[in-house]
C-alpha cells in the first residue's frame, strides 16, 4: 500500500469522525435537553399508617370467600410449587437451615419472631406472644409490608386467594403435628 492510498483511507476516518461530532453538536443545539436536578426517578411511597382509620384503609380487603372454605379446596401440590418463590429466603425441611428468612418447618401455630437463631425485626420480635394462625399468615403473605410494618421480608406479597390458600395447604404439611384448619 502506498502513502497516498493511506492517507486516503485516514482523511476518511477523519472525514467521518468529523461529520459524526459536528452532527451531534448540531443536534444539541437543536434539541435541548435539561439536566435534572436530581438523577433517577421519583417514585412515590405510602407512608406507614399512622392513625386506626388509615391503618383500616391499608389493611387489604377480605378474601370473597372464607379462609376455612378456600383451604378446604386447596390443594398441597399446588402450594409446594407455590413455595418455590419462597424457597430463595427460606428452607422448609425439618431441622433446615435459616437463611435470608428463618426456616418454615412447623410455622403454623409457632409465636411470631421465634425461630431460633434467626434475628428478626423489631416489628415482628414485638408480636412473640401472638402464634401464626392461618388467619395471621393468609394477610401476612398478602402484603407483609403492610401487615406488620417494619417487617424486614422484602416480598410484595400474594395477591391471588388461591395462591395463598395452597401455599397455607402446603406449609400445614410441613409440621410433626399439623394445625387442623379452621371451619368453613
Amino acid at each position: 500500500m502506498d502513502s497516498l492510498e493511506f492517507n486516503k483511507i485516514a482523511g476518511a476516518v477523519l472525514g467521518t469522525a468529523l461529520v459524526v461530532f459536528g452532527l451531534n453538536e448540531l443536534s444539541k443545539a437543536i434539541y435541548h435537553s435539561p439536566k435534572p436536578e436530581k438523577q433517577g426517578y421519583d417514585i412515590p411511597v405510602a407512608e406507614a399508617a399512622s392513625t386506626d382509620a388509615t391503618a383500616a384503609a391499608a389493611t387489604p380487603a377480605a378474601p370473597a370467600e372464607s379462609l376455612g372454605k378456600m383451604l378446604a379446596s386447596a390443594d398441597p401440590a399446588k402450594g409446594q410449587a407455590v413455595f418455590k418463590t419462597c424457597q430463595a429466603c427460606h428452607d422448609g425441611t425439618k431441622g433446615g437451615p435459616n437463611k435470608v428468612g428463618p426456616n418454615l418447618w412447623g410455622v403454623v401455630g409457632r409465636m411470631h419472631g421465634s425461630h431460633e437463631g434467626f434475628s428478626y425485626s423489631e416489628a415482628m420480635a414485638a408480636l412473640k406472644d401472638k402464634p401464626w394462625t392461618y388467619e395471621a399468615l393468609n394477610t401476612f403473605i398478602t402484603s407483609p409490608k403492610t401487615a406488620i410494618p417494619g417487617t424486614k421480608m422484602g416480598f410484595s406479597g400474594l395477591k391471588k386467594d388461591t395462591d395463598r390458600a395452597n401455599l397455607l395447604a402446603y406449609l400445614q404439611t410441613l409440621s410433626d403435628s399439623p394445625v387442623p384448619f379452621p371451619a368453613p
